[in-house]
């Protein structure tokens, strides 16, 4: 029963991988095609279908740009950024799309540390970080194994001090992985989906708006109360702006 279980399990699986395949293969032939909008209706599809990568948030924020939707496509950008946060080519097509923002707004300045940290840090994800440190730590067991079949004394040194250097990678990746899912952790970055929107002195609509932001801008959410939630942006302002206006990025 249990090996019955689970080959139906592994044929559900193919088969919903093929689907997503051949959803994939069609989205991209329309959009090389011009038709935006049911390339599009694809990839979401394949979103509904659970899957997520960074190549289909990627061809999502390339096919909402064609359509001249920028909130939609700045979104999806950021999203193909959490999961390859090195990608230049999302980078490029996400600075682009930031072009044609209203907002701007200039980000707090920072320290020469502070920058060389955060794109330390940044370079990237913080499960890859962590694949880095199991990498080097495989590094650092060979080397320490080789180090006792060596005979000869220069082997045998050429084996410590490399084990040594990897074990210092392993615990610097490590560091850095920790650093990175802390960030992450800590932060709620959303982007603003309304055309205008006031952002509240007070999580209520009887309280004054302080400033407006419009659609593409993103946000970081530093708490929620009721329909409200309490942002901060780049340069260091707060307010609250209605839930509805705005969508989560992290909401795999």
């Amino acid at each position: 029963m249990v090996r019955v279980l689970t080959i139906l399990a592994y044929l559900v699986c193919t088969l919903g991988f093929s689907q997503n395949e051949q959803l994939f293969d069609e989205a991209t032939a329309l959009y090389n095609q011009g038709e935006y909008t049911k390339a599009a209706d694809n990839y979401l599809k394949i979103l509904s279908n659970g899957e997520h990568s960074a190549e289909l948030y990627f061809n999502l924020g390339n096919t909402y740009y064609k359509l001249n939707k920028i909130a939609p496509s700045i979104y999806y950008y950021e999203k193909a950024l959490l999961l390859k946060p090195n990608d230049q080519d999302v980078k490029n097509n996400l600075a682009y799309a930031q072009n044609m923002t209203l907002d701007a707004i200039e980000p707090l300045p920072q320290t020469t540390i502070s920058k060389m940290y955060n794109r330390l840090t940044a370079y990237l994800s913080f499960d890859q970080w962590a694949y880095v440190a199991v990498g080097f730590m495989m590094l650092f067991v060979c080397c320490y194994i080789a180090f006792y079949y060596f005979t000869f004394s220069s082997q045998k040194r050429i084996a410590f001090i490399s084990s040594f250097i990897f074990l210092l990678m392993t615990v610097l990746a490590a560091i850095l992985a920790y650093l990175q899912f802390s960030k992450f952790e800590s932060e709620q970055p959303a982007i603003v989906f309304s055309e205008e929107v006031g952002i509240k002195s007070e999580p209520n609509n009887r309280s004054q708006a302080i400033f407006n932001l419009h659609a593409g801008t993103k946000v970081n959410v530093l708490e929620e109360l009721n329909d409200w939630k309490k942002i901060e942006i780049a340069d260091g302002t707060t307010g609250w702006i209605p839930s509805e206006d705005i969508k989560i990025l992290k909401d795999f």
